[in-house]
């Protein structure tokens, strides 16, 4: 049995004025994905309990099928996992963005999409500065060789911290912070961290401020056009989890095809290698076709290949309900289309569609609630749904509260 996953990052979504009271997935052109959900089944799952952050570091784990409140630490530590970090017991990873805060407002929490060679530079400014040269006093006491930041991809960075047993890190899990990601254009007075450790890391995120404000790379940016990278935002902290590998609980050998290091984290910890494709960017402009063709390939030597686009959550993020429409319609065509092709040609299969959770063009960010999945191939028999969108699903009738009970119930 050959199994394919492909996950839409928050491709579900409210119905849109603009759309006539459709939503982006009954507005998109997908013949592929109808063709797949008239021959299989539609329904609903919920990825993101109440209880937890409605982000993907928790959905993409429910959709593989780990209970977040068993499995689930923190979103940094899974991409400290896809960077090949290995966090010892007492070791925490904090995301780090660089952002674009004006007046208190979060106005870009990709500081718009600031170069990686620009985050670098500006990171290895902040390490000097704010920890290796710091006062003391300023780190409350702990050691500047407890503290790295370590440059990633773009805004997307992380703040290692190392513990001691004479100096254990200042956070539990009773320390929150909020998602960048859901503060575009909203006030962020109220959102930075609080509990065991926020003092520390808000005057991280103020220090910064001053550190960043007249850099020769924020000087070069404004006159480019740009928003200035104007500090870090320090959030989605968390320890080591310790996840079973996937094959362990299913028989089956997985790969990852993914430009996002969350998912290449997630991969990392449940044993499966990840498929470089060039051209796959995390965004709009992403290489649909060529994953696509990689997907395609990892089907000759993998029993089952995930792919997972960015772009739908990306365009959801800035507000654009036409940029959504016109990723699903790159995604049906260059993906679903090619991987459902290669699954008839190999004999039994199954392929799933789901995105992790719902991201709203409305308000720029990710929710809570149901999203819409389809099942299809090998021993699914039909039901009377005719179309991949959430109303569709809504209709079937088939709802699962838990959606990591869905890959026991999918995988054969």
């Amino acid at each position: 049995m050959k199994y394919a996953i492909i996950i839409p990052d928050g491709c579900a979504d409210l119905p849109i004025e603009g759309l006539g009271g459709r939503t982006p997935l009954q507005a998109a052109d997908l013949p592929n994905l109808d063709r797949l959900a008239t021959a299989g089944r539609v329904g609903l799952s919920n990825n993101t309990p109440a209880h937890l952050p409605a982000g993907s570091e928790v959905a993409n784990l429910c959709l593989l099928g780990y209970d977040p409140d068993r499995y689930f630490t923190g979103r940094a530590p899974l991409e400290a996992a896809a960077q090949g970090i290995e966090l010892a017991p007492g070791d925490w990873a904090v995301r780090c963005n660089l952002v674009t805060i004006c007046d208190q407002i979060m106005a870009d929490f990709t500081a718009d999409h600031v170069s990686t060679e620009e985050a670098t530079e500006l990171l290895a400014v902040a390490q000097r500065a704010l920890i290796d040269e710091a006062d003391p006093d300023t780190l409350s006491g702990l050691l500047p060789e407890q503290w790295k930041f370590v440059p990633g991809v773009s805004y997307r960075n992380l703040l290692i911290f190392r513990g001691r047993p004479d100096r254990p890190a200042p956070f539990s899990r009773q320390t929150r912070t909020s998602a960048p990601h859901d503060l575009t254009d909203l006030p962020v007075d109220h959102d930075y961290p609080r509990g065991p450790g926020s003092d520390l890391l808000t005057s991280l995120m103020d220090r910064s401020c001053e550190l960043f404000a007249d850099h020769e790379i924020n000087r070069r940016r404004v006159a480019e056009g740009y928003h200035p990278v104007t500090n870090v935002w320090l959030w989605g902290l968390g320890e080591a989890p310790r996840l079973p590998s996937f094959e362990s609980l299913h028989g089956v050998r997985g790969a990852m095809i993914t430009a996002v290091d969350l998912l290449r984290g997630i991969a990392a910890l449940v044993q499966w290698p990840r498929i470089v494709v060039a051209g796959a960017t995390g965004y709009l402009d992403t290489d649909y076709e060529a994953k696509g063709r990689a997907a395609v390939e990892a089907l000759d030597e993998y029993d089952l290949v995930c792919v997972h686009i960015e772009a739908p959550d990306e365009a959801s993020h800035e507000g654009r309900h036409d940029a959504k429409i016109e990723a699903m319609r790159r995604i049906d065509e260059a993906i679903v289309g090619p991987i459902a092709d290669k699954l008839r040609s190999c004999g039994e299969h199954r392929i799933l569609v789901s995105p992790d959770h719902p991201t709203f063009c409305a308000t720029k960010k990710h929710s809570h609630g149901d999203v819409p999945f389809l099942v299809a191939g090998t021993g699914i028999e039909p039901d009377s749904q005719t179309a991949y969108d959430e109303v569709q699903a809504a209709a079937s009738g088939w709802r699962l509260p838990q959606g990591w009970d869905l890959i026991g119930q999918w995988i054969r």
